[in-house]
């Protein structure tokens, strides 16, 4: 399992390492720049705001000077939030993204799982259709269009949620955004588990367990289960960076003081050093999750582990 760790890793940060290169370059080539609203102050204090964030040095001297700080943990300070560094307004929103993501992931891991299931044991009866068509629903319209949605008949036109605000955490101020954040997934996870379990329940291994007069229960529970969430793994990476995606529109939509409004703002604003910051913790966390997958991927089939391993090996 070390071994399989370390072949993961020495995937993983290269990749991270790519991230922050690209991110990096694309923020300082993109038209505009932290200091053009700033424009009627004099040109000696542009220049000396310039020094102060090293913008005024070639872009290959900052780069380096980047990864010498990002080295050390320090990610800089914000350019537009004066009295905060980037890890001082990460450590701020990261609690409330977290929340939010790692709740709309378990809500939809819960939820969409049982109703793939249940689609796959009712196939093609009205309740599979049923299931079925919600899912696809759900995958086809984004978090941009059912948030304001929502926000316009349950806030506006009912008025039994809030619309906006965190509320200090109270339930009833999560019951919008994270609704808007776990239908797609639910919708993707129930279709893969529907998928999955109909390819399970005509392996040999389970008609064996059904021949040998087992509940229907617990062949299910027991025989199929574990090797249909097998393939949902595999998608944990990707439904994390679908959920962080999200939580940048869904955080900005209903006002929450997450990650994603600073991302948001700082991109608008040319904040390079907190737009950067934020890329880093969610690419990070992508790449974190995707390394979780695989250690469980390689633990519920060691025929993954021994392949890696013997791809290292060649």
């Amino acid at each position: 399992m070390t071994r399989f760790l370390l072949s993961r890793l020495s995937i993983a940060v290269p990749t991270l390492l790519i991230i922050i290169t690209l991110s990096f370059f694309l923020m300082r080539i993109a038209p505009g720049g932290p200091f053009d609203a700033d424009a009627q102050l004099e040109p000696e204090i542009l220049e000396n705001l310039r020094a102060a964030y090293d913008l005024d040095k070639p872009i290959l001297e900052q780069f380096g000077l980047y990864l010498a700080r990002l080295a050390q943990g320090d990610l800089g300070p914000s350019i537009s939030y004066k009295d905060y560094s980037v890890s001082e307004l990460i450590a701020i929103g990261l609690p409330v993204s977290l929340e939010l993501g790692l709740t709309a992931l378990l809500l939809a891991a819960l939820l969409g799982v049982p109703l793939g299931i249940i689609a796959a044991m009712n196939q093609n009866r009205p309740l599979d259709v049923a299931i079925s068509t919600l899912a696809m629903t759900g995958i086809a319209i984004p978090s941009l269009i059912t948030a304001p949605l929502m926000t316009l008949f349950f806030g506006v036109m009912l008025q039994v949620l809030p619309v906006a605000g965190w509320g200090d955490g109270a339930w009833s101020h999560k019951v919008l955004p994270l609704t808007a954040l776990v239908l797609p997934q639910l919708a993707v996870i129930a279709r893969l588990a529907r998928g999955s379990f109909l390819d399970i329940r005509r392996q040999n291994f389970v008609r064996a367990a059904r021949a040998r007069g087992l509940p229907e229960w617990r062949v299910v529970v027991f025989h199929a289960l574990k090797p249909t969430l097998t393939p949902l793994v595999s998608y944990l990476a990707p439904a994390v960076a679908g959920v962080m995606t999200g939580s940048i529109v869904i955080e900005q939509i209903f006002g929450l003081p997450g990650v994603g409004r600073y991302f948001v703002q700082g991109a608008l604003s040319r904040d390079y050093p907190l737009v950067l910051g934020v890329v880093i913790v969610y690419a990070a966390a992508v790449l974190l999750m995707n390394l979780i997958a695989d250690l469980i991927y390689g633990t519920l089939d060691p025929r993954v582990r021994r392949q890696t391993l013997g791809a290292g090996r060649a």
